[in-house]
């Protein structure tokens, strides 16, 4: 992985109930955004080695939209995923058991148009949005 940005965060739940979370396309929904102006109304998922993902990524107020979409290289139930987006920008994220939860560690090659910092930020605040959703769900 070329020169990867790292996004983490420790999730007060355990491992297989984070993983269900973090694969299952109807909780991808409803986690999936940077921010509560945007939102997520379609995710599919075939999650296999070779199986596709989408996700619809859209501003509430219409202004903007765009697909986040990749293929699956790795899947390691309840410890590890990596996939390949548009562009062949390749995406790891490491589920490990760890005292009080789950830590997630996602890393990621960065794109072009946008600073390193950015990414990081925006990257990070999904991964946050996710981390309260797992916690508040009643899975």
């Amino acid at each position: 992985m070329q020169n990867p940005i790292i996004v983490e965060a420790i999730v007060a739940r355990e491992v297989e109930t984070v993983w269900n979370l973090w694969t299952g396309p109807e909780h991808v929904q409803a986690w999936n955004h940077a921010s509560d102006d945007w939102e997520c109304p379609k995710a599919v998922s075939d999650l296999r080695v070779g199986g596709h993902f989408s996700a619809v990524m859209r501003a509430k107020d219409g202004s903007a939209e765009f697909d986040f979409n990749g293929t699956y290289t790795v899947v390691d139930q309840h410890r590890r995923i990596e996939y390949t987006m548009e562009g062949d920008r390749k995406v790891s994220v490491q589920f490990a058991p760890v005292e009080g939860g789950t830590r997630i560690v996602e890393m990621f090659e960065p794109e072009d148009m946008n600073s390193r910092e950015l990414q990081q930020a925006g990257w990070q605040s999904i991964l946050d949005s996710f981390k309260r959703y797992a916690e508040q769900s009643d899975l």
